[in-house]
C-alpha cells in the first residue's frame, strides 16, 4: 500500500507542474502540455539519435548484407543462446536454424519447452537428435517466460548468455555483436539488440516497421547517451550470468520480465548497452486486437516497475535512474492530462464551466500542428539515414509511418488509462504465465 501511495504521489506532483500548482487547473496550460510534450520528446530523440550516430555509429564499418567480416571476439568464449518456447511448434525449426547458423561457431543452444500444449516438445526433440549443439529442457507445466529463462541460464555452460524469443531469427553475426561489449567492458551487465519486423501484410504491420526504426531505435540510442536504458529488448539481448546471479535473475511475478530485469541490473549499478548491429527478425501483431493486447501488457509492465521501485529509488546512489523515472511519469501524466482535457471538453457542451476550465477545441492550433508535422518529418528522415544500412527498402516502409505519431500517442493514452489503475489495485506475487500472441498474417523473411 505504501508503494502504491508513493507512485500516485509522484504522478500527482508531476501532474501539478503543467497544470500550475498556484493557479489550479488551467485549460490553456493543460492543452499546451498535451501538444508540446510529444514535440519535446521527439526533439530529444532526434538530438540523442544524432549524437549516438555521430559519436559511435558512423565510424562502424558494417552492412546488413554480410559483406564484412564478423566482429572479432577476444578469447573465443563459449556463448550460450537460450530460447524459451511456449507453443512454438510452427516457429521452432527456423528459429533454431538461425541460432545455429551463427558465423561465430563456439556456441551452444538451449531450448526450454515451457509446458507447451502443442507439438513444440516433439519438434525440439527431433532437432536435438541431429544437432549436437542443441540441448532441450522440458518443464512439466507452464511456469512463465521468466522461469524458463532462469532454467536455461542455470543450465548454460557459459558466462555469456544470448536470450531470444521462440519465433525470433538471429542474423548470422548477432550473437558475436551482443557478447563483444560484455567482454570489453566489465561493468556491462546486458546488451540489447535491434529487432526488425517481419510481418508487413497489413497497415498495422507496416506502421510498426517504421515505429521500430524511427521511434524505438532513436529512443534506445537517446537513453544510451544519457546512460540508462528503460528496457532491454525482451526478444533479443545478451546478459552476463554473474550479473544476473547478483540480482536473482528474472522476476517470475512481473508481466514484462524484460523491463524488470533492466531496472534490477541498473539499480545494482550494471550498465546496459544498445547494439544496433545485433539484428533479430521478429513477428509482431498485424491486427488492432493483437496490437492492443501487446501494448497494454507493455504499459502494465512499466507501471509495475514504477510501483516496485518508487519506494527505494530516491536514494542518491540511484540518481542515474531518475531520468527514466521522470520520463515514464511524464508519459503517464500526459495520458491522464489528455483524459482530463477530453472530459472538460465534453462537459463544456452540456454545462457552463468556469473560464479557467473551458476547453473549446481539442485540435492543435495551426502553428502547433505544422510544427509537430515538421519535427515528425525530420525524425523520419534522420531514422532513414541511420537505419538504411541495417535494412533494405526501409524507405518504402517509412512511407506508412506518417500515420504512426497519431497511433503511438493514442495507444499510449488508452493503454496507460487501462493499465495503471489495474496495477494500483492488483496484488503482486502471482506468477506471470504465457499466452499465445498475435504473430501476424504474412512473414517477410530477412
Amino acid at each position: 500500500m505504501r508503494d502504491r501511495l508513493l507512485a500516485l504521489l509522484v504522478l500527482a506532483i508531476i501532474l501539478g507542474i503543467p497544470f500550475g500548482l498556484a493557479e489550479g487547473i488551467s485549460a490553456a496550460v493543460l492543452l499546451n502540455f498535451i501538444f508540446f510534450y510529444p514535440l519535446l520528446m521527439s526533439m530529444l530523440w532526434i538530438v540523442g539519435g544524432m549524437y549516438f550516430w555521430m559519436h559511435w555509429e558512423r565510424h562502424w564499418n558494417w552492412s546488413h548484407d554480410g559483406d564484412n567480416s564478423p566482429p572479432e571476439v577476444a578469447e573465443d568464449p563459449l556463448i550460450s543462446i537460450i530460447i524459451p518456447c511456449y507453443n512454438e511448434g510452427d516457429n521452432a525449426h527456423e528459429t533454431i536454424r538461425a541460432a545455429l547458423s551463427q558465423r561465430y561457431q563456439n556456441i551452444e543452444v538451449i531450448a526450454v519447452n515451457d509446458g507447451s500444449n502443442d507439438n513444440t516438445g516433439e519438434v525440439l526433440n527431433q532437432i536435438a537428435a541431429r544437432e549436437p549443439r542443441l540441448r532441450v529442457m522440458h518443464l512439466a507445466k507452464n511456469q512463465g517466460k521468466a522461469v524458463a529463462l532462469r532454467m536455461g541460464a542455470v543450465a548454460a555452460k557459459s558466462e555469456y548468455l544470448v536470450c531470444i524469443d521462440g519465433d525470433a531469427l538471429l542474423s548470422r553475426d548477432t550473437a558475436a555483436f551482443l557478447v563483444k561489449p560484455l567482454l570489453e567492458n566489465p561493468r556491462v551487465g546486458a546488451v540489447t539488440g535491434n529487432p526488425r519486423i517481419r510481418t508487413r501484410s497489413t497497415l498495422v504491420g507496416r506502421i510498426q516497421v517504421g515505429e521500430f526504426s524511427s521511434i524505438i531505435g532513436l529512443i534506445k540510442r537517446t537513453q544510451r547517451v544519457y546512460g540508462r536504458v528503460f528496457t532491454i529488448s525482451g526478444v533479443v539481448a545478451s546478459f552476463r550470468r554473474s550479473a544476473l546471479d547478483r540480482i536473482n535473475y528474472w522476476s517470475h511475478d512481473m508481466i514484462t520480465e524484460d523491463i524488470d530485469v533492466s531496472w534490477k541490473l541498473q539499480l545494482d549499478h550494471w550498465t546496459i548497452f544498445y547494439e544496433p548491429r545485433a539484428l533479430c527478425w521478429i513477428l509482431m501483431p498485424e491486427t488492432l486486437a493483437g496490437l492492443w493486447k501487446q501494448r497494454k501488457r507493455w504499459a502494465q509492465g512499466g507501471a509495475e516497475v514504477l510501483l516496485k521501485n518508487v519506494g527505494t529509488i530516491w536514494s542518491w546512489r540511484y540518481r542515474y535512474m531518475w531520468p527514466l523515472l521522470l520520463e515514464f511519469a511524464l508519459s503517464a501524466t500526459w495520458s491522464f492530462a489528455l483524459a482530463l482535457s477530453l472530459l472538460l471538453w465534453s462537459l463544456g457542451h452540456f454545462v457552463d464551466l468556469p473560464p479557467n476550465y473551458q476547453v473549446r477545441d481539442m485540435l492543435p492550433p495551426g502553428f502547433t500542428g505544422v510544427l509537430l508535422a515538421s519535427v515528425c518529418l525530420v525524425q523520419f528522415a534522420l531514422s532513414l539515414v541511420i537505419e538504411r544500412k541495417y535494412e533494405k527498402g526501409l524507405g518504402k516502409a517509412l512511407f506508412w509511418t506518417i500515420w504512426y505519431p497519431l497511433a503511438f500517442w493514442l495507444l499510449t493514452f488508452f493503454t496507460t488509462l487501462v493499465s495503471f489503475p489495474k496495477v494500483m489495485i492488483s496484488t503482486r506475487g502471482k506468477r506471470a504465465r504465457w499466452t499465445s500472441p498475435d504473430r501476424g498474417i504474412k512473414r517477410n523473411e530477412p
